[in-house]
Protein backbone atom coordinates (compact mmCIF):
# COMPACT_ATOMS: atom_id res chain seq x y z
CA UNK A 1 0.00 0.00 0.00
CA UNK A 2 1.32 3.87 -0.40
CA UNK A 3 -0.33 6.80 -0.04
CA UNK A 4 -2.26 6.76 -2.98
CA UNK A 5 -4.00 3.92 -2.99
CA UNK A 6 -7.99 3.15 -1.44
CA UNK A 7 -8.86 2.45 2.21
CA UNK A 8 -11.45 2.01 4.17
CA UNK A 9 -12.56 3.39 7.66
CA UNK A 10 -15.15 2.05 8.67
CA UNK A 11 -18.38 3.53 6.90
CA UNK A 12 -15.91 5.50 4.90
CA UNK A 13 -14.15 4.41 1.19
CA UNK A 14 -11.56 6.92 0.64
CA UNK A 15 -9.87 6.82 -2.91
CA UNK A 16 -6.05 7.64 -0.87
CA UNK A 17 -4.81 7.99 2.31
CA UNK A 18 -4.51 11.32 1.94
CA UNK A 19 -6.26 13.64 4.74
CA UNK A 20 -7.04 16.96 5.24
CA UNK A 21 -6.36 18.03 8.65
CA UNK A 22 -9.05 20.91 10.11
CA UNK A 23 -7.86 23.66 10.19
CA UNK A 24 -8.96 26.85 11.98
CA UNK A 25 -9.73 29.78 9.46
CA UNK A 26 -12.34 31.81 10.79
CA UNK A 27 -14.49 32.79 7.43
CA UNK A 28 -18.24 31.87 8.70
CA UNK A 29 -19.02 35.51 9.95
CA UNK A 30 -20.54 36.27 12.86
CA UNK A 31 -23.82 34.05 12.59
CA UNK A 32 -21.47 30.87 11.98
CA UNK A 33 -22.78 30.00 8.62
CA UNK A 34 -20.41 28.34 6.43
CA UNK A 35 -21.30 30.31 3.07
CA UNK A 36 -20.39 30.20 -0.99
CA UNK A 37 -16.49 31.06 -0.18
CA UNK A 38 -16.46 28.00 2.56
CA UNK A 39 -18.12 26.10 -0.01
CA UNK A 40 -15.90 26.59 -2.64
CA UNK A 41 -12.45 26.44 -0.41
CA UNK A 42 -13.76 22.84 0.94
CA UNK A 43 -14.66 21.82 -2.82
CA UNK A 44 -11.58 22.78 -4.08
CA UNK A 45 -9.65 20.05 -2.05
CA UNK A 46 -12.26 17.40 -2.95
CA UNK A 47 -9.83 14.94 -4.30
CA UNK A 48 -8.38 14.52 -0.84
CA UNK A 49 -8.86 10.85 0.34
CA UNK A 50 -11.33 12.83 2.94
CA UNK A 51 -11.68 16.56 4.32
CA UNK A 52 -11.92 16.93 8.44
CA UNK A 53 -13.58 20.20 8.46
CA UNK A 54 -12.68 23.36 11.07
CA UNK A 55 -13.44 22.41 14.22
CA UNK A 56 -17.54 23.02 14.48
CA UNK A 57 -19.06 24.52 17.51
CA UNK A 58 -21.75 22.39 19.45
CA UNK A 59 -23.42 25.18 20.96
CA UNK A 60 -23.41 28.66 20.91
CA UNK A 61 -21.56 28.20 24.95
CA UNK A 62 -19.04 26.04 22.84
CA UNK A 63 -17.94 28.81 20.39
CA UNK A 64 -14.37 28.52 20.56
CA UNK A 65 -13.04 31.39 17.51
CA UNK A 66 -14.43 34.53 16.00
CA UNK A 67 -16.00 33.57 12.73
CA UNK A 68 -15.96 29.75 13.33
CA UNK A 69 -19.00 27.88 12.05
CA UNK A 70 -21.56 25.82 13.90
CA UNK A 71 -24.09 23.01 13.56
CA UNK A 72 -26.70 24.55 15.51
CA UNK A 73 -29.17 26.57 13.72
CA UNK A 74 -30.96 25.79 10.64
CA UNK A 75 -28.81 28.22 8.18
CA UNK A 76 -25.92 26.77 10.13
CA UNK A 77 -27.39 23.10 8.77
CA UNK A 78 -27.79 24.48 5.27
CA UNK A 79 -24.54 25.82 5.15
CA UNK A 80 -23.33 22.32 5.72
CA UNK A 81 -25.77 21.37 3.15
CA UNK A 82 -24.35 23.21 0.82
CA UNK A 83 -20.65 22.42 1.22
CA UNK A 84 -21.22 18.42 1.31
CA UNK A 85 -23.38 18.55 -1.71
CA UNK A 86 -20.01 20.47 -3.70
CA UNK A 87 -17.46 18.05 -1.95
CA UNK A 88 -19.49 14.93 -3.06
CA UNK A 89 -20.29 16.22 -6.65
CA UNK A 90 -16.52 16.00 -6.83
CA UNK A 91 -16.52 12.37 -5.56
CA UNK A 92 -15.21 13.75 -2.48
CA UNK A 93 -15.39 12.42 1.20
CA UNK A 94 -16.11 14.98 4.19
CA UNK A 95 -16.90 14.60 8.20
CA UNK A 96 -17.54 17.38 10.70
CA UNK A 97 -14.90 17.67 13.25
CA UNK A 98 -17.17 18.39 16.21
CA UNK A 99 -15.91 20.76 19.68
CA UNK A 100 -16.70 22.82 22.75
CA UNK A 101 -13.90 25.47 23.89
CA UNK A 102 -14.09 24.64 26.86
CA UNK A 103 -12.10 27.38 28.99
CA UNK A 104 -10.15 28.79 25.51
CA UNK A 105 -13.28 30.96 25.10
CA UNK A 106 -14.46 34.57 26.00
CA UNK A 107 -17.84 36.13 26.54
CA UNK A 108 -17.09 38.43 23.98
CA UNK A 109 -16.90 35.44 21.41
CA UNK A 110 -19.58 32.79 22.41
CA UNK A 111 -22.09 35.54 22.38
CA UNK A 112 -21.89 36.40 26.50
CA UNK A 113 -22.18 32.49 27.42
CA UNK A 114 -20.81 31.11 30.36
CA UNK A 115 -16.99 29.81 30.66
CA UNK A 116 -16.99 25.93 31.35
CA UNK A 117 -14.31 23.35 32.47
CA UNK A 118 -13.44 20.41 33.88
CA UNK A 119 -12.53 22.57 36.68
CA UNK A 120 -12.45 26.35 37.84
CA UNK A 121 -9.08 27.06 36.22
CA UNK A 122 -8.01 29.38 33.56
CA UNK A 123 -5.88 29.49 30.74
CA UNK A 124 -2.27 32.18 31.38
CA UNK A 125 -3.07 33.51 28.35
CA UNK A 126 -5.24 35.93 26.36
CA UNK A 127 -8.26 35.39 24.08
CA UNK A 128 -8.43 37.33 20.67
CA UNK A 129 -11.80 39.06 20.93
CA UNK A 130 -13.44 41.40 18.25
CA UNK A 131 -12.67 44.37 20.71
CA UNK A 132 -9.00 43.36 21.10
CA UNK A 133 -7.05 41.19 23.34
CA UNK A 134 -8.32 40.18 26.64
CA UNK A 135 -6.76 37.70 29.60
CA UNK A 136 -8.97 33.96 29.35
CA UNK A 137 -11.28 34.04 31.91
CA UNK A 138 -11.45 32.25 35.30
CA UNK A 139 -14.20 29.26 33.72
CA UNK A 140 -16.99 28.05 35.99
CA UNK A 141 -16.35 24.15 36.84
CA UNK A 142 -19.17 22.08 35.03
CA UNK A 143 -21.60 20.40 37.03
CA UNK A 144 -22.57 16.73 36.15
CA UNK A 145 -26.00 17.98 35.14
CA UNK A 146 -23.49 20.37 32.42
CA UNK A 147 -21.43 17.95 31.67
CA UNK A 148 -24.94 15.36 30.36
CA UNK A 149 -25.88 18.47 28.48
CA UNK A 150 -22.45 19.30 26.83
CA UNK A 151 -22.77 15.40 25.91
CA UNK A 152 -26.07 16.09 24.46
CA UNK A 153 -25.39 18.88 22.55
CA UNK A 154 -22.75 16.18 20.61
CA UNK A 155 -25.18 14.00 20.16
CA UNK A 156 -27.28 16.43 18.45
CA UNK A 157 -24.62 17.90 16.59
CA UNK A 158 -23.78 14.86 14.62
CA UNK A 159 -27.45 14.40 14.19
CA UNK A 160 -27.43 17.60 12.28
CA UNK A 161 -24.59 17.07 10.60
CA UNK A 162 -25.68 13.61 9.26
CA UNK A 163 -28.96 15.36 8.23
CA UNK A 164 -26.90 17.90 6.27
CA UNK A 165 -25.39 15.02 4.19
CA UNK A 166 -21.89 15.09 5.44
CA UNK A 167 -20.07 11.43 6.22
CA UNK A 168 -19.64 11.52 9.80
CA UNK A 169 -18.33 13.34 12.76
CA UNK A 170 -14.94 13.60 14.40
CA UNK A 171 -15.31 14.12 17.89
CA UNK A 172 -12.31 16.91 18.90
CA UNK A 173 -10.67 15.30 22.13
CA UNK A 174 -7.45 17.42 21.46
CA UNK A 175 -5.63 20.76 21.82
CA UNK A 176 -6.46 21.97 24.63
CA UNK A 177 -10.70 22.14 24.24
CA UNK A 178 -12.62 21.20 26.70
CA UNK A 179 -12.40 17.04 26.06
CA UNK A 180 -8.85 17.27 26.06
CA UNK A 181 -9.32 19.42 29.09
CA UNK A 182 -11.08 16.59 30.87
CA UNK A 183 -7.84 14.11 29.93
CA UNK A 184 -5.76 16.80 31.20
CA UNK A 185 -4.34 16.62 35.27
CA UNK A 186 -2.89 20.25 34.87
CA UNK A 187 -6.22 21.19 33.94
CA UNK A 188 -8.52 18.66 35.53
CA UNK A 189 -8.89 18.84 39.32
CA UNK A 190 -11.99 17.33 40.44
CA UNK A 191 -12.64 14.81 42.99
CA UNK A 192 -15.82 13.04 41.80
CA UNK A 193 -16.37 10.23 38.77
CA UNK A 194 -14.53 12.63 35.95
CA UNK A 195 -11.62 13.35 37.61
CA UNK A 196 -8.77 12.15 39.56
CA UNK A 197 -7.80 8.40 38.47
CA UNK A 198 -6.73 8.13 34.56
CA UNK A 199 -10.01 6.00 34.06
CA UNK A 200 -12.43 8.37 35.58
CA UNK A 201 -10.68 11.67 33.37
CA UNK A 202 -11.22 9.47 30.27
CA UNK A 203 -14.50 8.63 31.28
CA UNK A 204 -16.06 11.77 30.26
CA UNK A 205 -14.29 11.77 26.76
CA UNK A 206 -15.37 8.44 26.13
CA UNK A 207 -19.43 8.74 27.39
CA UNK A 208 -19.40 11.83 24.04
CA UNK A 209 -18.11 9.05 22.06
CA UNK A 210 -20.14 6.56 23.06
CA UNK A 211 -23.50 8.55 22.62
CA UNK A 212 -21.98 9.88 19.19
CA UNK A 213 -21.79 6.73 17.88
CA UNK A 214 -24.73 4.87 19.04
CA UNK A 215 -26.90 8.14 17.44
CA UNK A 216 -25.47 7.85 13.46
CA UNK A 217 -23.54 4.84 13.66
CA UNK A 218 -19.59 4.10 14.76
CA UNK A 219 -18.72 3.12 11.44
CA UNK A 220 -19.47 7.53 10.74
CA UNK A 221 -17.63 8.36 14.00
CA UNK A 222 -13.66 9.82 14.51
CA UNK A 223 -11.89 10.86 17.66
CA UNK A 224 -9.28 12.64 17.59
CA UNK A 225 -6.44 13.22 20.26
CA UNK A 226 -3.29 14.69 20.83
CA UNK A 227 -1.53 12.85 23.85
CA UNK A 228 1.39 15.01 25.25
CA UNK A 229 0.96 17.99 23.01
CA UNK A 230 1.05 20.32 26.01
CA UNK A 231 -0.91 23.18 24.49
CA UNK A 232 -3.27 26.05 25.99
CA UNK A 233 -2.00 24.45 29.32
CA UNK A 234 -3.44 21.27 29.19
CA UNK A 235 -0.34 19.41 30.05
CA UNK A 236 0.31 15.75 30.11
CA UNK A 237 3.97 15.13 31.39
CA UNK A 238 3.81 11.84 33.10
CA UNK A 239 4.61 9.26 30.32
CA UNK A 240 3.03 6.85 32.77
CA UNK A 241 0.18 8.88 33.40
CA UNK A 242 -0.60 9.75 29.64
CA UNK A 243 -0.58 5.43 28.91
CA UNK A 244 -3.23 4.86 32.26
CA UNK A 245 -5.16 7.64 30.93
CA UNK A 246 -5.52 7.17 27.21
CA UNK A 247 -5.20 3.39 27.48
CA UNK A 248 -8.35 3.91 29.83
CA UNK A 249 -9.98 5.94 27.16
CA UNK A 250 -9.32 3.43 24.29
CA UNK A 251 -9.91 0.67 26.28
CA UNK A 252 -13.60 2.04 26.52
CA UNK A 253 -14.16 2.95 22.58
CA UNK A 254 -12.59 -0.19 21.24
CA UNK A 255 -15.47 -1.88 21.09
CA UNK A 256 -17.40 0.26 18.88
CA UNK A 257 -15.85 -0.20 16.11
CA UNK A 258 -15.31 3.75 15.20
CA UNK A 259 -14.52 4.97 12.27
CA UNK A 260 -10.88 5.82 12.95
CA UNK A 261 -8.31 7.75 15.99
CA UNK A 262 -6.23 10.40 14.64
CA UNK A 263 -4.08 10.74 17.06
CA UNK A 264 -1.70 14.09 16.71
CA UNK A 265 1.84 13.42 17.90
CA UNK A 266 5.29 15.23 17.44
CA UNK A 267 6.60 11.02 17.15
CA UNK A 268 4.12 9.43 14.90
CA UNK A 269 5.77 6.60 14.64
CA UNK A 270 7.69 6.57 18.14
CA UNK A 271 6.60 4.38 21.07
CA UNK A 272 3.58 5.93 22.57
CA UNK A 273 1.44 6.22 19.36
CA UNK A 274 2.47 2.39 18.34
CA UNK A 275 1.45 1.63 21.73
CA UNK A 276 -2.01 3.45 21.46
CA UNK A 277 -2.78 1.94 17.82
CA UNK A 278 -2.24 -1.33 18.97
CA UNK A 279 -4.84 -0.85 22.09
CA UNK A 280 -7.25 1.15 19.58
CA UNK A 281 -6.90 -1.82 17.54
CA UNK A 282 -8.45 0.14 14.67
CA UNK A 283 -7.56 2.81 11.56
CA UNK A 284 -5.16 5.13 12.94
CA UNK A 285 -4.56 8.47 10.89
CA UNK A 286 -1.51 9.73 11.62
CA UNK A 287 -0.86 13.78 12.12
CA UNK A 288 2.67 15.11 13.37
CA UNK A 289 2.41 18.67 11.41
CA UNK A 290 1.66 21.08 14.35
CA UNK A 291 5.14 22.58 15.20
CA UNK A 292 6.46 22.44 11.47
CA UNK A 293 4.30 21.21 8.32
CA UNK A 294 4.01 17.62 7.06
CA UNK A 295 6.37 16.65 4.72
CA UNK A 296 5.58 14.25 1.07
CA UNK A 297 8.60 12.55 2.62
CA UNK A 298 7.19 12.06 6.07
CA UNK A 299 3.92 11.31 4.34
CA UNK A 300 4.65 8.46 2.25
CA UNK A 301 6.89 6.79 5.15
CA UNK A 302 4.04 6.93 7.34
CA UNK A 303 1.91 4.85 5.45
CA UNK A 304 4.65 2.80 3.40
CA UNK A 305 6.17 1.48 7.04
CA UNK A 306 2.26 0.86 8.53
CA UNK A 307 2.94 3.27 11.18
CA UNK A 308 -0.65 4.88 9.63
CA UNK A 309 -3.55 4.32 7.26
CA UNK A 310 -3.88 7.83 6.63
CA UNK A 311 -1.74 10.67 7.20
CA UNK A 312 -3.43 14.20 8.05
CA UNK A 313 -1.84 17.11 6.45
CA UNK A 314 -2.85 20.79 6.96
CA UNK A 315 -0.62 23.81 5.65
CA UNK A 316 0.25 21.97 2.68
CA UNK A 317 -3.71 21.80 1.42
CA UNK A 318 -4.00 25.18 2.69
CA UNK A 319 -1.66 26.21 -0.36
CA UNK A 320 -2.10 23.29 -2.48
CA UNK A 321 -5.79 22.46 -3.61
CA UNK A 322 -4.97 19.83 -5.27
CA UNK A 323 -1.92 18.35 -3.26
CA UNK A 324 -3.24 14.86 -3.87
CA UNK A 325 -2.04 15.47 -7.65
CA UNK A 326 0.90 17.69 -6.44
CA UNK A 327 2.45 14.71 -4.03
CA UNK A 328 1.17 11.87 -6.56
CA UNK A 329 3.33 13.42 -9.22
CA UNK A 330 6.22 15.13 -7.12
CA UNK A 331 4.77 18.46 -8.41
CA UNK A 332 6.37 21.78 -7.05
CA UNK A 333 4.22 22.83 -4.33
CA UNK A 334 2.71 26.70 -3.67
CA UNK A 335 4.21 29.19 -1.03
CA UNK A 336 1.95 29.48 1.93
CA UNK A 337 0.98 32.66 2.68
CA UNK A 338 0.11 32.17 6.35
CA UNK A 339 -0.77 36.29 6.95
CA UNK A 340 -3.92 35.23 5.54
CA UNK A 341 -4.62 32.07 7.69
CA UNK A 342 -7.38 34.11 9.73
CA UNK A 343 -8.49 37.35 7.64
CA UNK A 344 -11.87 37.02 6.13
CA UNK A 345 -11.91 36.92 2.29
CA UNK A 346 -10.86 34.85 -0.16
CA UNK A 347 -7.16 36.11 -0.63
CA UNK A 348 -5.05 33.10 0.87
CA UNK A 349 -8.34 30.77 0.86
CA UNK A 350 -9.44 30.23 -2.42
CA UNK A 351 -7.02 32.25 -4.26
CA UNK A 352 -4.04 29.36 -4.72
CA UNK A 353 -3.66 28.00 -8.06
CA UNK A 354 -3.99 24.44 -9.34
CA UNK A 355 -1.58 22.44 -11.79
CA UNK A 356 -2.22 23.51 -15.30
CA UNK A 357 -4.92 21.14 -16.65
CA UNK A 358 -6.01 19.88 -13.33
Amino acid sequence: MDLFTPVTLGDLQLANRLVMAPLTRGRSGPDGIPGELVAEYYVQRAGTGLIITEGTYSSRAAQAFVGQPGIVTDAQVAGWRRVAAGVHARGGRIVLQVMHAGRVSHPEINGGGPITAPSAIAIDGVARTPSGKHPYPVPAELTVAQAHAVRDDFVAAARRAVEAGLDGIEVHGANGYLLHEFLSPAANRRTDGYGGAPENRARFVAEVVEAVAAEIGAGRVGLRISPEHNIQDAFEADRADVRATYGALLDRVRPLGLAYLSVLHAEPAGELVRELRERFAGPIIGNSGFSAPTSREEALALIEDSHADAVAVGRALIANPDLAERWHGAHTENPLRPEFFYTDGAEGYTDYPFLAGV
